[in-house]
């Protein structure tokens, strides 16, 4: 099964995109949409959708995990925040990829078996797991955790 794993931001979002065949997980695709902070914020959030659009269709994975919204103590990351999820569960829609929805304390435990961990921790396991020789940036590794959790979640389901 392929799982497209987001970790949305308005500045730098997230994708990893993780296989799983017969109990091995691995890495087919990972990377960040980033744009400039000068450009305009309506700009940022149609290219996180064109973006989302493009990997969507090259990989075409069957389901999607993206980080449930929580609560920031700065309003206005918030906002940006969602709007920038909603870009890409607008995206997966159009392209007809299921979500799934996980909170960060949830992301934390499947992938680090602590809902209270570090980036550094969740980093250094998706490494591990993936079995991948170097450690990816923390939006990536944030993605890539995410697309971890959800495969960990369908095991039990």
């Amino acid at each position: 099964m392929l799982v497209l794993g987001v970790d949305p931001g308005s500045r730098i979002t997230g994708y990893g995109l993780v296989d799983k065949k017969d109990n091995l997980v691995s890495c087919v695709e990972a990377g960040v949409i980033s744009s400039p902070g000068n450009v305009p914020f309506y700009e940022r959030i149609h290219k996180i959708y064109i973006s989302m659009v493009e990997i969507m269709d090259r990989y075409q994975p069957g389901e999607m995990a993206i980080e449930d919204v929580f609560f920031a103590k700065n309003v206005k990351s918030s906002l940006k925040l969602g709007h920038a999820r909603g870009a890409a569960l607008i995206a997966a829609v159009n392209c007809g990829v299921k979500v799934f929805e996980y909170t960060p304390l949830e992301i934390k435990k499947s992938v680090v078996g602590y809902g209270r961990a570090t980036k550094e921790q969740i980093g250094a396991m998706v490494q591990v797991i993936l079995k991948h020789p170097k450690r990816f940036g923390p939006d990536i590794s944030d993605a890539l955790a995410t697309a971890i959790c959800h495969l960990n979640w369908t095991r039990f389901e």
